[in-house]
């Protein structure tokens, strides 16, 4: 079977403009992808524009888009726009998350909300999406969180908002595979980006280094690989999530 390629394909990719997000945009069109960058607040706008700029430079194609996928109405924008940009739609990576290590006796109704609008609603309604208009034998795929498999304090609301995505991952998977789109969600190890460092003392994130593989926080470079073979080769992986986290954790 020979090996398969993402040129000439589309791929939209949630939160696509910088960290995980950017790498991911700027990889698939090394491969010959055109991508869609979607990014939530003007403050990320600069690096979503440099993304798009980066890829064009590869000879791909890309634009920028700006919404808040909390809202349903939003997600549906932005599939929509770019099947009438790109004519159609093969793949579809979520990265949309965001982080909160609280006690849950200090977390607030609104804290709460906002973490699972973010972490759940906003993946929900984005593989709902997707769904609807993703070619056949497309590919979707939701960044989660290793600590979906941890026993730890501080991110209930963080690992709680990602959970349901397990459950939104196995449904999916039954429900689009007679169109043979596969549905997949990947849990990295804590990165070694501005995400994680902002909820922890540099102590624990010694301990957290500590249980990883070579005493390493987990790189973005070593998420987009499994990425790429999850939308490509690796499309037999269906209604799973992987952990890759160098042996962080596991279940």
């Amino acid at each position: 079977m020979a090996t398969q390629s993402v040129q000439g394909k589309v791929v939209v990719v949630g939160a696509g403009a910088k960290n995980l997000g950017g790498l991911i945009s700027r990889e698939f069109a090394k491969g010959g992808a055109k991508v869609v960058v979607h990014y939530n607040s003007n403050a990320t706008k600069p690096d979503a524009e440099s993304t798009v700029k980066a890829i064009q430079s590869l000879g791909s194609e890309a634009y920028a888009t700006q919404c808040d996928l909390t809202k349903p109405v939003n997600v549906t924008m932005l599939f929509e726009e770019a099947k009438k940009r790109f004519g159609s739609i093969d793949i579809a990576v979520n990265t949309v998350g965001k982080v909160l290590r609280k006690p849950i006796v200090d977390t607030t109704e609104e804290e709460y909300d906002s973490m699972f609008d973010i972490n759940s609603k906003a993946a929900y309604f984005f593989i709902k999406e997707a769904g609807k208009h993703l070619n056949d034998n497309g590919k979707i795929i939701t960044i989660v969180t290793s600590l979906l498999a941890a026993f730890t304090d501080g991110y209930s609301t963080y690992a709680g908002g990602k959970a349901p995505v397990e459950h939104f991952t196995r449904a999916a998977a039954k429900e689009f595979g007679p169109r043979g789109i596969s549905v997949t969600a990947v849990g990295p190890g804590p990165m070694d980006t501005p995400f994680f460092y902002g909820q922890e003392t540099p102590q624990r994130v010694a301990f957290h280094k500590s249980q990883a593989l070579n005493g390493d926080l987990t790189k973005i470079e070593d998420i987009v690989p499994i990425i790429k073979f999850l939308a490509t080769d690796g499309w037999w992986i269906t209604g799973q999530t992987i952990f890759a986290n160098g042996a962080y954790t596991t279940r």
